[in-house]
């Protein structure tokens, strides 16, 4: 870059000022900065509108030309160029430093997130293992659904039992063996306990139709039929049978049932003649195969949506790891779906348990129903045996869970 003369310098005046026609312009300040830029390798245009993005000292200082500080018009507005850019640059390094503070913050958040999550976890665990298996039985039975599970579980151990005793007693191998008096009143004593058990659990699901009729009226109470829509505010309520008509199939198969299966206990206690008793457990059956057949599609439906957001969790999980990620650098929404994707299969799980049991019913309730007659005590048995076993199974992680909540809410 040529260098650039003034006319201060050549006639001798420091207070001359320089005209507009006149080929040297410019003040002494851009030639410091052309000096400047020249010194580090860098030339700058001094025509051009946009100031440097760093400010520097030469440009600010009075340069020979002006050294009493008289600026022009053009100078007066370089002058403010430059202040505005000291003044842009600092609010981009302010505004760049409240970014980083707030990504920080974020991060810390974020990490303060995760370490709740985590430590929650840990808590969950480590309570699930400090309750007893004594405690979660004791929660059990202390409602008529543990103890109808736990009095299953007997009634129908006992009858395996009898199952096998029998078929052992009536081998070629042990036939020839009499058999011995205690041995003889020890059965008859395990089927009276066995038939008590079974009378004792229609007992215990007495009232079981409270639950759907609580289900029908709350409905009733949350719809407005255009008929009570006409009656003032608080008038306004679906009638009863209206109600019961725009009910969930389901739910009306679960009130008829409790209420065919009450009506059969009745009848065994006296309270109700026997005719009607069988007539109302023949419909109690039917119920029950109905209602084992809509379950099972309910659960296959359930399921299906179980495995499409696994499979959705799971492909995500595979896209994050083929990234590169470590488990020290994932990033918070992978750690969401590693749990999800636990969620999804502890749900899946327990859908299969729950189809295995319903299975079980099918096999029991169509023995009943269709009145076979081939191997039924043998199928019954241990069909019964198998849903024992699966539906307490359920029950029992279901206390074991609310103990376990409750026990981390003690801690905190």
């Amino acid at each position: 870059m040529s260098s650039v003369t003034f006319p201060s310098h050549l006639h001798g005046s420091s207070t001359s000022e320089p005209s507009i026609h006149d080929s040297h312009f410019y003040t002494g300040s851009f030639v410091d900065a052309s000096a400047a830029m020249s010194a580090s390798g860098f030339q700058m245009n001094p025509l051009s509108p946009h100031p440097p993005r760093t400010p520097r000292t030469s440009a600010t200082s009075p340069g020979p030309g002006n050294g009493h500080g008289h600026i022009n018009g053009n100078g007066h507005a370089r002058t403010s160029s430059l202040r505005s850019s000291k003044i842009y640059d600092l609010k981009v390094e302010e505004s760049e430093k409240s970014l980083d503070d707030g990504l920080g913050l974020l991060d810390a958040e974020e990490e303060s997130d995760d370490g709740e999550d985590d430590g929650e976890d840990l808590r969950l665990k480590e309570a699930e293992k400090r309750v007893r298996k004594e405690d979660v039985w004791r929660e059990m039975v202390l409602t008529s659904d543990g103890r109808d599970k736990a009095f299953k579980l007997i009634q129908y151990s006992i009858k395996v039992y009898l199952l096998f005793h029998s078929s052992l007693t009536t081998s070629r191998l042990l036939r020839h063996i009499p058999r011995r008096p205690w041995e003889v009143e020890f059965v008859k004593r395990l089927n009276s306990t066995a038939s008590g058990l079974s009378f004792s659990r229609k007992l215990l699901l007495l009232f079981n139709w409270l639950g759907p009729l609580t289900a029908v009226t709350s409905a009733q109470s949350a719809s407005v039929s255009p008929v009570s829509a006409r009656k003032p505010k608080g008038e306004q309520r679906t009638p009863f049978l209206e109600a019961l008509l725009y009910a969930p199939p389901p739910v009306l198969l679960d009130l008829v049932s409790a209420i065919s299966d009450d009506v059969y206990t009745l009848s065994m206690i006296g309270l109700l003649g026997k005719r009607i008793g069988e007539r109302a457990e023949k419909f109690a059956n039917w119920c029950w195969l109905i209602s084992t057949v809509v379950g099972l599609v309910e659960n296959g439906v359930e399921r299906s949506m179980i495995g499409n957001l696994q499979n959705e969790v799971e492909s995500r999980l595979y896209n994050e790891s083929m990234t590169g990620a470590t488990s020290k650098s994932k990033g918070k929404s992978a750690k969401l779906d590693e749990k999800e994707l636990a969620r999804l299969q502890r749900r899946n799980y327990w859908l299969q348990i729950s189809r295995t049991k319903l299975l079980m019913d099918l096999i029991f309730s169509s023995y009943d129903v269709f009145h076979i007659k081939k191997a039924s005590t043998t199928v019954k048995a241990l069909s019964g045996l198998a849903a024992a076993i699966l539906s307490g199974a359920k029950l029992f992680d279901k206390h074991k869970t609310t103990l376990s909540k409750a026990l981390v809410k003690t801690l905190l």
